[in-house]
C-alpha cells in the first residue's frame, strides 16, 4: 500500500510534456533569434515615434513659404527646417523597406537554424524519443515563431499607418512603390508566414543547416521579385478613354499608356496578393508534414 501511495504522489510531481512544454523548449533553443527580434521591434517602436513627433515641421516643409518674413497665411521659409522634412521622409522610407524585406532572414533562419539545425545535428531526433510525436515538434515549431512574427509584424504596420497619417507621396512615398505597398497592408504579415512555411520545407527537405537556409532565401526570393513584377495584374485595371487629353492624378499608378490603377484598388490589390501568399504558406506547411510523415516512422 505504500509503494502505491508513493507512486501516486510522485506521479504529478512529473514534468508535463503537453504543449507548453514543446514552447517553452523552441524559445529556449531559439532564444537568439528571439533577443534579435525584440530588440528589432524596440528599435522600430523607437524610430516611428520618433518619427511622429517630428512629423508635423516635416509636413510644414513639404508646403509653401514666404521670404522674408510670413505672409498670406504662410510660414517664414527662414522658420522650416529642410533637415526634419529629410530626417522623416528617409526614415519612414527605410522602416518601410525594412518591413517589405523582413521575408529574407526569416526564410534564411527558419530553413537553417530552426529545422535544418535540428536535424542536422539529431536534436529532434532526440526530441522525438521523449515521447514528443515528430508532427507535435513540428506544430510548435511552426506555430511559436508564426505567433511572434504575427504580433510583431502587425503591431509595427498598425504603428507605421498611424505616424504616417496619410501623408503625401513626396514625404512617404506612392502608395505603389513596392516597399510602401507591402509595408502598409496585410501583405506585410502574410511574407513572414509564407518565408516560415518555406524555410521549413526547405529545412525538412534539405536537413542540413547552410544549404536550407540558402535554398529557403532564394525561393523567399523568387516569391517576392514574381509577385512584384506581377502586381498590376492581380486587379483588372481601369482604362484612359483615348480622348481624354488630361493628366492622371499622381495618385493613379499608371501601367500602360491606356491603362491604371487608381488609388482605390489598393485594397482589391492588397487582398488579392495576401491570399496568394497565405496560399504558398499554407501549401508549404501542408507539404512539410506530408514530408515529415514521409520520413519519420
Amino acid at each position: 500500500m505504500t509503494a502505491a501511495l508513493d507512486a501516486t504522489t510522485a506521479a504529478p510531481s512529473r514534468a508535463p510534456r503537453g504543449p507548453r512544454g514543446l514552447v517553452w523548449a523552441v524559445l529556449r533553443v531559439h532564444r537568439a533569434a528571439l533577443v534579435l527580434w525584440v530588440l528589432a521591434l524596440a528599435a522600430a517602436t523607437a524610430c516611428l515615434i520618433w518619427m511622429y513627433a517630428i512629423g508635423d515641421e516635416a509636413r510644414r516643409g513639404m508646403g509653401g513659404c514666404s521670404e522674408p518674413v510670413a505672409v498670406d497665411g504662410l510660414p517664414s521659409c527662414a522658420s522650416l527646417d529642410a533637415a526634419t522634412t529629410d530626417t522623416y521622409s528617409i526614415g519612414i522610407g527605410l522602416l518601410a523597406t525594412s518591413l517589405s524585406f523582413v521575408i529574407f532572414p526569416v526564410a534564411a533562419w527558419a530553413g537553417g537554424a530552426l529545422i535544418g539545425r535540428e536535424l542536422e545535428s539529431g536534436t529532434a531526433r532526440l526530441a522525438w524519443t521523449q515521447s514528443v510525436t515528430p508532427a507535435r515538434w513540428l506544430a510548435a515549431q511552426l506555430a511559436v515563431p508564426a505567433a511572434l512574427l504575427t504580433a510583431g509584424t502587425g503591431g509595427i504596420a498598425l504603428l507605421n499607418l498611424w505616424v504616417r497619417q496619410n501623408d503625401g507621396p513626396d514625404l512617404a512615398g506612392d502608395w505603389y512603390y513596392s516597399d510602401v505597398f507591402i509595408a502598409t497592408g496585410p501583405t506585410v504579415v502574410a511574407y513572414p508566414l509564407a518565408a516560415l512555411a518555406l524555410g521549413t520545407l526547405a529545412g525538412l527537405l534539405l536537413r542540413r543547416t547552410l544549404p536550407a537556409a540558402g535554398v529557403a532565401f532564394a525561393a523567399a526570393f523568387v516569391l517576392y521579385n514574381l509577385l512584384e513584377r506581377n502586381r498590376e495584374n492581380l486587379w483588372p485595371t481601369a482604362i484612359r478613354s483615348a480622348t481624354h487629353n488630361s493628366e492622371l492624378p499622381r495618385s493613379a499608378w499608371q501601367t500602360s499608356s491606356a491603362t491604371f490603377h487608381p488609388h482605390s484598388h489598393f485594397w482589391p490589390l492588397q487582398y488579392a496578393e495576401t491570399g496568394i501568399v497565405l496560399a504558398v504558406a499554407a501549401t508549404a506547411t501542408l507539404a512539410a508534414f506530408w514530408l515529415l510523415r514521409r520520413r519519420t516512422p
